[in-house]
């Protein structure tokens, strides 16, 4: 067992700690200073004795990496990070919850140095750190496979702190499930059963054994009780930090340590009052802490000598630390020299300059089918890309070709061999802890993700996407099965709202191609964006492939959002604009419209977000003003489509849910029919 050396310098950063987090929320005026005051110890132990840290870098590959599940106690965090020297400073935390401060309501990753994720809704950090978990594994198996397990430059632990209201998440159970059967060795929970929510005891609502339910799961278990079953409160620093040392020691299975405790112990009178979960402590009971600890009574008065000497401490065991890595490293890097060039082009967000897309000769296809051969096709050039599929990877196409399956030993079967190492994920039927799941191994920083099941569902996935794009994360999601086009399954399976929903996300990519080769281009100019995500939206139902050349254009147009795809035989009276299934459609009618003397342009807009993005002269180009005429085709709702066909223009999308019916009834029974187009083009011209 490690030995803990737990001095008088720690105790008072301890309670340097506790003072901030009391401080900062009562400057400020509200937050959540209840568990940031009864966990410092906690977080101290992290970062001063457990956890593998350079001050100097916060995007060192050898770091260990945590993740506060409960993002509401933002201000145990960054108390750390002044103690320990990470970024932030004393200034830092009188400014918490403000304006452009370095210390918001919840941590965000990108704005504040050393936080891994963004975390706030309650147990989404725990998925993100699964995903953290496997990309580690994967990362070693990708740049390191000839190492032992915990003996690569790759390898690290993954930390989390969660709470009560973490546990009753369904994406946590979700994701600790999948944890569990890939038997995450590299993960440590501590679950501080602090019982305490915003509505009081969770004896109301929650009284499960966690731990049996952890173990069930296959995780290893343990527990260290501050409170003596409620006969005294000690904070055993060792029994907690020998629990740590026992759950890495334990590599086949992740590990949950829960940590019974006290809200805002060592409060004088407030202590496990669930009043200050998420309220100010109160200047009264303030200055009684600080007395009982020994502080002056002034805010933000800490012992400046305590401070430094626990910056020292984090800074020579980063030092330590980073030294004999960086060695170890440089003698990785020389025996690994393919591999090392393959790590610096992914760390610079690069792809392969030589990288080809398949290109699909005419005929008819699926675009979940092509999706699926543009990922064949990429896997040889981007071993950097893995993913799969919420158990329904033969329908969303999202396995690569002979790509071994990611999995224990243990777990192979006949239909999907794999190893610890393997590319092809299995989610399970979790689709919400997919989703945070990709967004850990995309944060993990050396590998890039992707994760499918049917467009219906992304609505139990939408939590995990809005992180995503709130982050700026170029996770991918691969929605299938995106119109009524589905058929018989019918509306419960047939989305009719989600473009829109999705579409109503800011900084998300809602990518609906056409056909084969609009897959393939959108698949390219997706993995070419770093920084935000991408959902592509795909047909279950054959779609033509359109033959580029004179009369259509090339679909290299998909990388600008928007198109003309095929031109009116002179200026144009009217514009027809689609996506994704509806372009055939948007072909046909216009046609017929020529041939009925309607000079007609076909717009294919398989990405509004992208289109948005060009210049003026480019969308004059492809929707200039002087033609009113316009018409929306999209087997969805119409929202968001009025930007583009004006007050003049008109709209044939579906306003009502679906059908149980052959897809083709169904799209006939709406309205998506060729007479129909062409009636309501008549009704705009």
């Amino acid at each position: 067992m490690t030995s803990l050396t737990w001095t008088e310098e720690d105790r008072k950063a301890v309670d340097i700690a506790r003072i901030l987090a009391a401080d900062a929320v009562q400057s400020t005026g509200n937050g959540h200073p209840g568990t940031p005051v009864s966990l410092a110890p906690v977080a101290h132990l992290l970062y001063q004795k457990v956890m593998n840290t350079d001050p100097g870098d916060d995007k060192w590959i050898g770091r260990d990496r945590f993740v506060l599940s409960a993002g509401h106690a933002s201000v145990l965090q960054y108390a750390q990070f002044y103690i320990n020297g990470l970024g932030l400073e004393l200034d830092d935390l009188k400014r918490l919850r403000k304006p452009n401060s370095l210390t918001p309501g919840h941590p965000e990753y990108g704005h504040t140095k050393y936080i891994e994720c963004t975390t706030g809704p309650l147990g989404a950090g725990v998925s993100m750190a699964v995903g953290m978990a496997m990309a580690a594994r994967y990362e070693h198996g990708l740049y390191d496979p000839d190492a032992a397990p915990g003996e690569s430059v790759f390898d690290h632990f993954v930390y989390v702190i969660a709470g009560d209201g973490c546990m009753q998440e369904g994406v946590q159970s979700e994701a600790a499930s999948l944890a569990g059967a890939q038997e995450l060795g590299n993960l440590i929970v501590i679950y501080d059963a602090n019982r305490i929510t915003i509505e009081g005891d969770p004896a109301i609502t929650f009284n499960e054994d966690v731990l049996a339910r952890y173990a069930a799961y296959g995780w290893d278990t343990a527990e260290v009780d501050w409170t003596h079953g409620g006969e005294r409160y000690e904070e055993d620093v060792q029994a907690l930090h020998d629990a740590i040392e026992a759950a890495k020691r334990v590599t086949d299975r992740p590990s949950i340590i829960k940590l019974d405790t006290i809200i805002g112990w060592p409060l004088p009178t407030k202590a496990g009052n669930h009043a200050i979960h998420g309220s100010r402590i109160g200047a009264e009971e303030i200055a009684a802490l600080k007395e009982k600890l020994g502080f002056p009574a002034e805010p933000f008065a800490v012992d400046e000598e305590a401070v430094a000497h626990a910056r020292a401490n984090a800074a020579s065991r980063g030092k330590v630390e980073r030294a004999e890595w960086d060695e170890r490293f440089e003698a990785w890097k020389a025996n690994n020299p393919k591999r090392a060039v393959l790590l610096e082009r992914v760390r610079s967000r690069k792809l392969p300059a030589d990288l080809k897309l398949p290109v699909f000769e005419e005929g008819m296809m699926s675009t979940r089918k092509a999706s699926g051969e543009v990922l064949s096709a990429l896997a040889p050039q981007l071993p950097e890309l893995w993913g799969g599929s919420a158990d329904l990877a033969g329908s969303n196409n999202t396995t690569m070709k002979d790509e071994p399956s990611f999995l224990p030993d243990a777990r192979q079967t006949e239909d999907w061999p794999g190893n610890p190492y393997g590319r092809t994920i299995h989610f399970g039927i979790r689709e919400h802890a997919m989703g945070g799941i990709i967004n850990g191994i995309v944060l993990s920083g050396l590998t890039r993700a992707y994760g499918g099941t049917f467009m219906v569902f992304a609505d139990y996935m939408r939590p995990a996407v809005r992180l995503a794009a709130l982050m700026n994360l170029p996770s991918i999601f691969v929605w299938s099965h995106d119109s009524i086009g589905v058929g018989e399954d019918g509306p419960t399976h047939q989305p009719v709202e989600h473009l829109a929903s999705l579409r109503a996300i800011p900084h998300l990519d809602v990518v609906r191609p056409a056909d084969a080769n609009e897959t393939s281009v959108a698949w390219g100019e997706i993995l070419r964006r770093t920084d935000r995500p991408a959902g592509i939206i795909l047909s279950r139902q054959d779609l033509r492939i359109v033959a580029r050349g004179d009369e259509y254009s090339s679909a290299e147009g998909v990388a600008r959002g928007g198109y003309v795809l095929k031109e009116a035989s002179e200026k144009p009276r009217l514009i027809l604009i689609a996506s994704g299934s509806e372009v055939a459609l948007a072909l046909e009618a216009a046609a017929k419209l020529e041939e009925d003397n309607v000079p007609t342009r076909v717009v294919s807009m398989p990405c509004m977000e992208w289109f948005d993005e060009q210049g003026p002269e480019y969308c004059e180009s492809v929707l200039p003003k002087d033609v009113k005429a316009r018409v929306s085709i999209e087997a969805g709702i119409a929202m968001g489509w009025g930007r583009y066909v004006g007050d003049a223009g008109a709209s044939i999308s579906i306003e009502c849910f679906g059908a149980s019916a052959a897809g083709s009834k169904c799209f006939k029974e709406y309205g998506f029919t060729v007479d129909n187009v062409i009636k309501t083009a008549r009704s705009v011209l």
